[in-house]
Formats: structure tokens, sequence, C-alpha cells
């Protein structure tokens, strides 16, 4: 009966993985990503593909495991989430992701959208000030 079950890609147990590492512009292929670095984003966490997955209108949930390349315990690379991209029938919950990795892409690029990612660019200016005083510090040494 198990094997019957695991057949059903409505069951949880069927349900694809993703892991943050997937899609992270900032890791290597040999660290676990999946897709192009120009289509990938900047340590996307559970949260975010989550968030993005839910306003899509996936069935989505987070389990708390992470990548076995995963060196970072950091609780923000923590996690994996489930979807539900096939129905019980075998089609697609929706067209737009027909594969693991139409999800991958479709994520990433909307992560940078989410209102938490907005909102933190716009503190993004310190950071390329304090990148300026790096170089400064740096003309000192010489």
């Amino acid at each position: 009966a198990m094997a019957h079950l695991t057949q059903n890609p409505a069951d949880k147990e069927r349900f694809i993985c993703l892991y943050p590492v997937y899609i992270n512009s900032k890791k290597t292929l040999a660290e676990g990503r999946r897709i192009p670095t120009e289509k990938a984003v900047e340590n996307p966490s559970c949260t975010e593909i989550r968030d993005v997955l839910t306003a899509a209108g996936m069935n989505v949930y987070v389990e708390n495991k992470i990548h076995p390349r995963e060196w970072n315990r950091d609780s923000q690379f923590k996690g994996r989430v489930r979807v539900q991209i096939k129905q019980a029938d075998g089609s697609p919950c929706q067209d737009k992701f027909a594969s693991r990795k139409d999800v991958m892409i479709y994520v990433a690029e909307m992560i940078p959208k989410l209102k938490t990612r907005t909102q933190k660019s716009g503190g993004g200016d310190t950071s390329s000030q304090q990148g300026e005083g790096g170089k400064k510090s740096k003309k000192k040494k010489k």
C-alpha cells in the first residue's frame, strides 16, 4: 500500500524539495546551486521561497532540514521548502510550474520583488558608503 501512496503527486512525500542553496547566487554549483547565477538571488531564505510560492497559489510547506552541503548553520539558511507541483492525476498544478527548475527560476525572479527585500534595499546606500570608506582606507595603507 505504501508504494501506491507515494505514487500520488498530491501526497506530501511526493512534493518537490527546494533548498535555498539551489537558487542562491552566492553559492557555486559545487555548493549546490542549481540555476545560472544571473537568474539566482542573493541569500534567499525558506521564508521568502514559501512567501513567493504561497502568493502564487501553490501548496507549500517548510521542513526544518538543512542542505547537506550548507556549512552555515545560521537560521537564515535553515530549512527546506516542499512544493506540490503535480495534482493527483499527474497534471501540473499550474502550467508555469511544470518542473522543479520552473519553480526555482520563478522564485529567484520574484524574491527580489518581495516587500521585505525592496524595503531593505532602501538601506543599501549605507553599505555602498562603507564600501567607499573601505577603498579610502586601502589607499592610506599604500
